[in-house]
């Protein structure tokens, strides 16, 4: 009877969502095929729910936290080949109003969250309910999270041994010769051949567009008839794409840092801009550094603290500090001062100490992390696969070399670290997809909110502005001045009070909008036992390299 009436309960969902089924695939096509796929997938999680219980497998977690797996189709053209898991936690409402602890909060439903990558795990961010500043949203919602296709208990992908995968110390140059050029590709050409043969034939349905049909079968397996979901960097780019397949399935979305989604941007330009946007975020740590020269002796100008960075590089070539931090190293860790500005007293302290004659805060800073070399192969595997898998890439390396080679004139920072993390897209053995066109229509898609930070060098400013254009009915809240990667629930109170006002009460200004920056880091000494690292997705280009 049990089975009768699950199965009966699957059958009357799926006809509901046949008919709300994305629109504009003909029939008999490969993208008809796999929105029925996903309105079967979606039918049979909703009937299934999720078997949430304790998180038997990670440690030291607070007990609130609940962990379960919702089963997905690997192929949604093959709704019911082979299935694979995905690995999900929750943290319930708690409907504690933190302003009053006598009110009692009603429930809005899950809020959906993911960090980015491609290759980012959000399974660990229910947590973030313990916070001050997320505690408002805490009480309305059961905050979700998840491990995306391929990342750590979801079908994990890998591409490498993972004790290979720390290739420590290494060179970094910014304008590579011609040997180096040759000694890169041909590292890219293996890792791309190890991503085939460790995946199979398996390997192309690790895309975005899948991780957008993951999406909506998650939302059935929560039993949620709308989505309310929140996407930070990469998570933007599938977020649109749900929402440009699932309009009707929307209630409430946010895109916090958002990477350009226009079919021509995917992958390859898109990563020409960063790497030009990185630049210009390079330069605003310099001049922070240089305005602390009283702090920190690097110089008290921008081009003075470049002096001393490129000094230090020298030096690591030709020694590595502790035997493991080279010029790559060095470089990687610099990067995430690009990312988050939180990271500029520690960055800007270790460099100091160094050309002081202390190398232990770099080493400690720098040196690659060997006991998380597995999770950093897993998720350099599912970055590089799914932006392989999205769009077509040039195949011929004189594109490559021609493009970067004139970018590294104005922008050598990143540009060939960049080139050196995506090229093993141009020898993938996968097929590739043709981006689709996001786009939504007036009335078809509840509004949405965009947030994004002037400054962002990951996702730069023109992306955010781009899917406020596509998205119709979206509103675009700018951080003036600022440039940190991801910025709601972050440290501008007036970013924070727009995000809480549209999820909790639906409220959106009637145009764009605009915050003051966020107050800038202040400095820290060498003996400031306060400072310890951030907490932070470790960005794109810190694994490989």
């Amino acid at each position: 009877m049990r089975a009768a009436a699950l199965y009966s309960a699957a059958g009357s969902l799926l006809l509901a969502t046949l008919s709300a089924a994305p629109a504009g695939s003909a029939p008999g096509t490969p993208e008809a095929a796999e929105s029925r796929g996903t309105a079967v997938a979606a039918a049979r999680a909703r009937a299934a729910g999720i078997d949430f219980g304790k998180c038997t497998d990670m440690q030291d977690m607070p007990g609130t936290m609940e962990c379960g797996t919702v089963s997905v189709p690997l192929d949604y053209a093959q709704p019911r080949g082979k299935q694979i898991k995905l690995a999900v936690s929750r943290v319930r409402a708690t409907h504690k109003d933190p302003g009053n602890s006598k009110h009692r909060v009603p429930r809005q439903g899950s809020l959906v969250y993911n960090p980015g990558g491609p290759g980012g795990d959000g399974l660990y961010f229910p947590l973030v309910g313990l916070q001050p500043k997320w505690k408002r949203l805490a009480a309305a919602y059961d905050l979700i999270g998840y491990s995306p296709r391929g990342v750590g208990r979801s079908a994990p992908l890998s591409c490498e041994d993972p004790k290979r995968f720390f290739k420590s110390p290494s060179e970094a140059p910014s304008f590579p010769s011609e040997s180096y050029k040759k000694e890169r590709i041909a590292e890219a050409q293996a890792y791309a051949r190890g991503c085939a043969k460790r995946t199979g034939s398996a390997l192309r349905f690790y895309n975005s567009l899948n991780n957008a049909r993951d999406l909506d079968v998650l939302r059935a397996a929560l039993r949620e008839n709308r989505l309310t979901f929140m996407g930070a960097s990469y998570g933007t780019y599938f977020g649109a794409l749900y929402a440009t397949l699932f309009p009707s399935h929307v209630r409430r979305m946010v895109f916090d840092s958002v990477v350009n989604p226009s079919q021509e941007q995917i992958w390859y330009r898109n990563n020409l801009d960063q790497s030009a946007a990185f630049e210009s975020r390079w330069a605003d740590f310099r001049e922070w550094v240089a305005r602390h020269d009283d702090v920190y002796g690097l110089g008290r100008t921008a081009a003075a603290v470049d002096h001393n960075y490129k000094k230090v590089s020298a030096q690591l070539a030709a020694e590595p500090a502790g035997g493991k931090v080279g010029p790559a190293e060095l470089q990687s860790a610099f990067l995430q001062a690009g990312y988050y500005d939180d990271y500029w007293p520690l960055r800007a302290q270790a460099l100091s100490a160094f050309v002081k004659g202390d190398p232990k805060p770099l080493i400690e800073q720098a040196g690659p992390t060997t006991e998380a070399a597995a999770e950093a192969e897993n998720s350099n595997a599912v970055y590089t696969a799914v932006e392989c898998n999205d769009a077509p890439w040039p195949t011929d390396f004189r594109v490559w070399d021609r493009d970067n080679t004139r970018l590294a004139r104005i922008a050598p920072f990143e540009t060939w670290d960049n080139v050196w993390m995506n090229l093993p897209c141009a020898y993938w053995q996968a097929p590739r997809q043709q981006p689709l066109d996001v786009r939504t229509g007036p009335g078809e898609l509840a509004p949405t909110l965009i947030l994004a930070a002037e400054r962002d060098a990951a996702t730069p400013y023109d992306g955010a502005l781009e899917l406020h254009r596509r998205l119709s009915g979206s509103v675009l809240v700018t951080e003036r001045d600022a440039g940190t990667h991801g910025i709601g629930g972050g440290p501008n109170l007036c970013i924070n009070g727009f995000l809480d006002a549209y999820l909790l009460e639906g409220r959106l200004p009637e145009q764009r909008a605009a915050c003051a920056p966020h107050a800038e880091p202040q400095p820290k000494t060498a003996d400031d036992r306060s400072q310890s690292a951030p907490l932070k997705e470790s960005p794109k280009g810190k694994a490989r390299g």
